[in-house]
């Protein structure tokens, strides 16, 4: 079953609209509160509160990487791009700041609430999948640990069979999963330069 999309939340979430003055600037924030938000608009520079805010909306037609105290794409809420020139290089910069979402201008109320929508679900996403990312990495990780440890084994027993076998029993014995064993085993070889056993 697909998650749907949660319309609910808004209330009380905070926006940060990092855009310069303009006549239609207005017009946006009012559709902002009214859905709900509490907003705070910026230029040039974000305030500190930005690093704490549930949504930032941003400028691509004068923004710059310098504007954000993060690194491009690694925004801790959903970004939502505000494009007035399609030129090729701004759009470029908007994906690349990881807008999860936008708006072409000119600023106007409509499309507010579902670019708000769109850009919530996307950063959720982009968040579980970089967490799965990351959880995949450890995982490698631990395998390459196990068979540095396997082959560290094999040495005393001649058999790399036998070896996984011992780790198994060695991670019993000390109660501890087999990644963690052979994380043991291998530090212990690096420090020593010899095996820690059973005991």
């Amino acid at each position: 079953m697909k998650k749907q999309i949660d319309i609910a939340g808004l209330e009380g979430a905070r926006a940060i609209v990092l855009h310069p003055e303009h006549e239609r600037l207005p017009v946006m924030l009012r559709q902002l509160r009214a859905i709900g938000l509490e907003v705070e608009s910026a230029w040039p520079t974000l305030p500190a509160s930005a690093i704490t805010a549930d949504f930032t909306l941003y400028d691509t037609d004068a923004g710059h990487d310098e504007q954000f105290p993060w690194p491009a794409g690694h925004a801790p809420m959903p970004m939502i791009a505000l494009v007035g020139s399609e030129a090729p290089g701004r759009i470029e910069w908007a994906s690349r700041t990881g807008a999860d979402a936008l708006l072409v201008k000119p600023l106007v109320a409509s499309g507010v609430f579902a670019s708000l929508l769109m850009a919530r679900q996307s950063f959720e996403r982009r968040k579980a999948l970089l967490a799965e990312v990351e959880a995949l990495r450890e995982r490698l990780s631990a395998r390459q640990t196990i068979v540095r440890a396997v082959s560290l084994l094999a040495k005393k027993t001649g058999s790399e069979a036998t070896a996984y076998d011992d780790l198994r029993q060695l991670a019993m014995a000390w109660q501890m999963t087999m990644e963690d064993a052979a994380v043991q085993i291998v530090q212990h070889n690096e420090t020593t330069g010899a095996y820690r056993d059973c005991s």
